[in-house]
């Protein structure tokens, strides 16, 4: 058991996965091409980015962040697509407020569709839900994350 705790600690002060890495790397491109786009295309050439993004990812994961691209600009409009640590995000006037994240890319057994605390999802129960698993995206569940769209931009 010892051997294992060791291990383990000497993992983390390694520093990051390769998958944090990557992650990384991606945001920091971002970064910089945002920096370099003028005013006037920057909302096309993003939504470009996430459509280019989604077209990437496996057959599964795309049918799954097309059909959530489609909910989301359809139920709120306001939100802009970008890409946030390389995966297909919507933001309100530049912080992003949901997004999607691909199992197949963080080598995860399932994918993820999300709300930051941009999202006015917090109620008074003291406890409201940020992080969805997705598996598939039966009628049921696309209605679902419907109402969690519009309630998280109302």
């Amino acid at each position: 058991m010892s051997a294992d705790i060791g291990a383990e600690s000497k993992k983390s002060t390694d520093g990051f996965s390769e998958e944090e890495r990557a992650a990384i790397k991606e945001r920091a491109a971002e970064l910089r091409k945002e920096a370099n786009r003028g005013r006037g295309n920057k909302a096309a050439a993003e939504e470009l980015d996430v459509l280019s993004k989604i077209a990437e990812m496996e057959p599964s994961d795309r049918t799954m962040a097309e059909r959530i691209h489609a909910i989301v600009t359809t139920n709120a409009p306001e939100l802009s697509p970008k890409l946030w640590y390389g995966q297909p995000a919507y933001a309100r006037k530049g912080k992003v407020v949901c997004f999607f994240r691909s199992g197949n890319t963080d080598k995860e057994p399932y994918s993820t569709f999300s709300f930051t605390s941009e999202a006015k999802l917090a109620d008074d129960s003291g406890l409201w839900p940020t992080s969805f698993a997705v598996t598939e995206l039966s009628d049921e569940v696309a209605k679902t994350i419907t109402a969690l769209v519009k309630k998280a931009v109302s």
